[in-house]
């Protein structure tokens, strides 16, 4: 009977418009406190106070539910139609990474995976689920690479045979025993493709990630100003990075979005500096209403905006940012005067 409810399941995942479906066990990453730990205990989460946070939870599913007995994992492609690091050769434009081009992936995935788990629920009275896009300490990468549904390469990302790395993950607990899935193994043989592409060398070592020097972490997590030696490695990058993401020879095998809330913004794949740069806190919740974007604040993404009008090398641009030198946000004022005299003195 489980056997063939996870068929079922998965049948109706795939009509939901999820690529790919896979199940391990609460238990089934018994490395991760370790792992975890030694991330925290180095520093490398930065600011993100909240992964040392709940580590026993974050380590260990069992103990964020006991009464789980299944994990769900799914994926879902925002897969694009353009050349993400194109726009890294116009730098009078901003570079916003390829996921928060239009709708907040959070909202949309979580009311996809809340029919599927109410489909579930009909089918299995009296058993419980739990929902997660990012909503709890679930280290969700290698809770999908045990389910199945790719593994974590050099990037520390997720990515698949038949996926790709442009997808996102979904999380469903649930107190019923359904058959697990066998783990993946990596297959990124010797190839560096990745590690070589990162402009911050944000990689210690294959399969480690240190965020302090990230720039999708320094982009949107990091509050206050960013370390003056890092500032010319962000370039043009104003919200999140796909260099890693972009080059991964496995992309050749990337799977379509069907979700056409994923299809990138217009406005949102290579829009000008100039005009960013002076959006005031109203125009910046208006422009960017239902994007992830809006979540960083006009303060922390302005600042990202005169780091790369600092880094484009157009002396035209100096005008959009001399006003900012005096803003009411002294991070935006520190970012508007390291561009000017960067512009400047070239």
């Amino acid at each position: 009977m489980s056997a063939d409810l996870k068929a079922r399941l998965a049948a109706q995942a795939r009509a939901e418009g999820l690529a790919k479906m896979g199940v391990c066990r609460p238990d089934a990453i018994p490395e991760a406190p370790a792992r975890l730990a030694a991330f925290v205990d180095k520093g490398r989460h930065g600011q993100m106070h909240w992964m040392a946070e709940r580590m026993g939870w974050r380590g260990n599913p069992a103990e964020l539910w006991p009464e789980a007995r299944s994990i769900i994992l799914v994926a879902e492609p925002y897969t694009h139609e353009h050349d993400p690091l194109a726009v890294l050769g116009r730098p009078d434009r901003g570079a916003i990474s390829v996921y928060a081009q239009n709708r907040d992936y959070h909202d949309v995935l979580k009311k996809r995976l809340k029919r599927v788990g109410r489909w579930l629920l009909d089918q299995a009275p009296g058993h419980q689920i739990k929902v997660f896009v990012d909503t709890a300490p679930v280290m969700e990468k290698p809770l999908a690479q045990a389910a199945g549904l790719g593994w974590q390469g050099k990037h520390t990302n997720l990515l698949g045979r038949d996926l790709g790395n442009w997808f996102f993950l979904g999380v469903i607990f649930t107190t019923l025993d359904l058959p697990p899935d066998d783990p993946e193994e990596p297959h990124c043989g010797r190839c560096t493709a990745c590690l070589d592409a990162c402009p911050t060398g944000a990689f210690p070592a294959p399969f480690q990630l240190d965020a302090r020097r990230c720039i999708s972490y320094l982009t949107i997590e990091h509050k206050g100003p960013v370390d003056a030696d890092l500032r010319p490695a962000l370039g043009n990058r104003i919200y999140g990075c796909d260099d890693c993401l972009g080059v991964c020879p496995w992309n050749k095998f990337a799977v379509a979005a069907r979700e056409a809330k994923y299809k990138a913004r217009p406005d949102l794949i290579e829009p000008p500096l100039a005009e960013l740069a002076a959006l005031d806190d109203a125009a910046f919740r208006m422009r960017f209403s239902g994007s992830p974007i809006k979540r960083i604040g006009r303060g922390r993404f302005v600042r990202n905006v005169c780091y790369a009008i600092g880094n484009s090398g157009d002396p035209s641009l100096a005008s959009a940012v001399q006003a900012l030198a005096q803003d009411a946000d002294p991070v935006v004022a520190d970012a508007a005067r390291w561009a000017v005299v960067r512009l400047r003195t070239g």
